[in-house]
């Protein structure tokens, strides 16, 4: 057994352990108004040691620049410059929900040009409008660039992603989302993860807490709170109280491998059928060794290269044909591919071709 396949397996069993644990209502649904809105907008950042666009190669940096010029009474028209210290990007935010005019959010600032870096550049004043085109935010402020780049005649080195950094509180709210929660009479509660199971539980648990009938399980996916049956002041009362009350969640059985990071995650309810697995793998190996033949000596004639190549075929040796047993754990099933003895990538396809022989009882997802 490898040792990382053993590692992933046994902090998978730990955390399937904590997931036992009953969870708070908040951290299982999302109340229904009560929502983020995605904020972006165009900008211009500028400061930089020279690692800003090349403007012949990013003409749009160029135009915005004119135009900030311009807005503050600079004549730029018909000027030719070529500033190595500026760069647009593309500035993204969240508006929270009950954000008030006033507040202060974080932005993401990315680079949309050729610029190598944002490495110590400021963001000049950048609208950010929401989907319905209004402007909610102004942002602006020093970069904070998550990476750092240096390059010379011969080499450059590249850490990080210096093209992107991120503005703590860089935004100003300027417009409310329009949002009474004080006047609803019935708030929907959605899963995260709907399941059948899951809401019913939630159900239960609220009603318990209240003492009577104040929610009601509509689907798999949504609770219904009626927030006058709770008898709260108002419907931030009911929900604050709502949302501390502890559910143990269901989930349903899953396998997750991540191909790229050899990667694999299996949920408690995972079963495996008995099944025998054979697992090897064939090597390929082509190697080109041309020859040069050349004309005898004071000879008439020119070198000719002949080709030659050389082709193997070759299979590693395997433990032979081994018989996995149907297991009625998580455990169980993981004892029985460590007995495999293979590494997590060969698992993945182990994992797969029992998947398709219809052995292994859960959602399979290939990522």
């Amino acid at each position: 057994m490898s040792r990382a396949l053993a590692a992933v397996l046994a902090v998978l069993l730990l955390a399937q352990a904590a997931l036992a644990t009953p969870i708070r209502i908040k951290d299982l649904v999302e109340f229904d108004g009560v929502r983020g809105n995605d904020l972006v907008g165009y900008g211009l950042v500028v400061g930089l040691n020279g690692s800003g666009d090349g403007l012949r190669n990013a003409p749009f940096t160029e135009e915005i620049m004119v135009n900030i010029l311009e807005r503050l009474g600079v004549n730029v028209t018909g000027e030719q410059f070529r500033p190595q210290n500026v760069a647009a990007v593309i500035v993204t935010a969240t508006l929270p929900p009950f954000a008030r005019s006033g507040g202060r959010i974080d932005v993401t600032v990315s680079a949309i040009g050729d610029a190598d870096s944002l490495l110590g550049g400021t963001l000049v004043m950048t609208p950010l409008t929401a989907a319905d085109g209004e402007i909610y935010a102004v942002a602006q402020g020093s970069v904070i660039a998550g990476g750092v780049a240096a390059a010379g005649e011969g080499a450059a080195l590249v850490e990080g992603v210096p093209t992107a950094g991120a503005i703590p509180n860089g935004a100003r709210v300027e417009r409310e989302v329009a949002f009474e929660l004080s006047d609803m009479a019935h708030v929907r509660l959605a899963l995260r993860s709907p399941d059948f199971t899951t809401a019913e539980r939630i159900e239960r648990a609220i009603n318990a807490d209240f003492g009577r009938a104040v929610a009601a399980m509509l689907d798999a996916g949504t609770v219904v709170l009626d927030v006058r049956a709770t008898r709260a002041p108002s419907p931030a009362h009911a929900l604050s109280r709502v949302e501390n009350i502890l559910v143990e969640p269901e989930r349903r059985a899953r396998v997750v491998v991540d191909q790229r990071s050899g990667t694999i995650v299996m949920g408690e309810d995972v079963r495996i059928s008995t099944v025998a697995v054979a697992q090897g793998n064939l090597t390929l190996r082509i190697e080109e060794r041309p020859i040069a033949v050349q004309p005898n000596p004071f000879a008439e004639g020119e070198t000719v290269i002949l080709p030659r190549t050389g082709v193997g075929l070759a299979e590693e040796e395997t433990t032979g044909l081994a018989q996995i047993a149907e297991g009625t754990s998580l455990s169980d099933v993981v004892a029985a591919l460590n007995a495999l003895g293979v590494s997590p990538r060969e698992m993945i396809d182990i994992l797969n071709a029992i998947q398709a022989a219809g052995a292994l009882h859960a959602e399979f997802i290939v990522r």
